[in-house]
């Protein structure tokens, strides 16, 4: 498969999308093979979805992005904090910091193998893997999540918890969990305005509370660490303005690369979580997502966005911004 292709916008349902947000994932991704999600994370409003077609498609290994839900479901199970040392095979010691900034999959393996399966899978439907993101999304697909640990010879756990072996993840299923880590533990059902009525008319909808909030700064360092000076630094080439915070992961199936990254700017005016998803051949791995991610956080910002932000959210009578929670 080709790192690069032409009309990936084709068909694509634009009409209830933020103009400035889109335009600035189109200018990013260019013509590489593959899609940007970008959400508001107070809401789970879609504020733009390049290439829809493999954005709501059954997705595919999440590599080294699945170390987000590895790590919290380990703090949250008090195995570690992001200080604690994990002696590793070979190779000494490492904290969780450090394990998130340069995604040591030793450090992810011997997470897993604590953990176990059970929990580790408990942890990861939790935070929305293997099911729909979204909220009546037209075309969406969900990823899928082994009922079963994968057998010994590909990995078991450790390798479910490094980068992903078995499991396939969608860029929505990403973008939503990285929303919740963004917005304080609100996993919102990701929803996709098509027109400028169903704008005026959106109202959030809750999936479920999920309890990180105390976890978040324990994971905070690493995410950030991976931008300033690990595997995501790639996105400094074309911004330093803000604080980003993210996750790469770079892995291959059956001869086709995929690179991710998902990341949220962290400014004092409001955040944004974009996801960046390719596929492709030798050009394609995670820094590559990465530096993408930095060129749109540079068209957002050229853009005044970190200043004026997204479109705020609907309001009652009373003034509040309103809520609404699906069971």
């Amino acid at each position: 498969m080709s790192s690069f292709a032409d009309g990936l916008t084709e068909g694509d349902a634009t009409g209830g999308e933020d103009p400035v947000v889109r335009q600035a994932a189109i200018d990013a991704l260019g013509n590489m093979n593959g899609t940007v999600v970008a959400i508001q994370p107070t809401s789970g409003r879609i504020l733009a979805m390049v290439n829809q077609k493999l954005a709501l498609s059954s997705g595919a290994q999440p590599c080294s992005t699945i170390k987000l839900s590895v790590a919290l479901a380990a703090l949250s199970e008090g195995l570690i904090s992001k200080d604690t040392p994990v002696r590793l095979e070979g190779s000494g010691r490492m904290n969780l910091t450090q394990a998130l900034a340069h995604s040591n999959n030793a450090y992810f393996e011997a997470l897993g193998r604590q953990l176990g399966f059970e929990k580790v899978a408990y942890y990861a439907h939790q935070y929305g893997l293997g099911e729909m993101a979204g909220y009546d999304i037209t075309g969406e697909q969900a990823g899928t999540y082994p009922e079963e640990v994968i057998p010994a010879k590909l990995g078991g756990v450790g390798k479910m918890c490094s980068f992903g072996e078995g499991v396939s993840m969608t860029p929505l299923e990403l973008g939503a969990m990285v929303t919740a880590i963004a917005n304080g533990g609100t996993l919102y059902y990701l929803q996709h305005p098509t027109n400028p009525q169903e704008v005026a008319d959106f109202q959030p909808r809750v999936k479920r509370m999920l309890d990180i909030a105390p976890l978040i700064p324990e994971i905070s360092d690493g995410m950030a660490g991976a931008v300033q000076y690990g595997t995501a630094r790639s996105v400094r080439l074309n911004f330093n303005e803000e604080e980003i915070l993210g996750k790469t992961g770079t892995c291959s199936r059956a001869g086709t690369r995929f690179g991710w990254f998902a990341s949220y700017a962290n400014t004092s005016v409001g955040r944004v979580v974009v996801v960046v998803f390719l596929q492709g051949g030798r050009p394609t791995f995670g820094p590559k997502a990465a530096e993408i991610s930095g060129r749109m956080y540079r068209n957002l910002y050229d853009h005044n966005f970190f200043i004026a932000g997204p479109t705020l959210l609907p309001t009652d009578a009373a003034g509040e911004k309103t809520i609404t929670s699906i069971p």
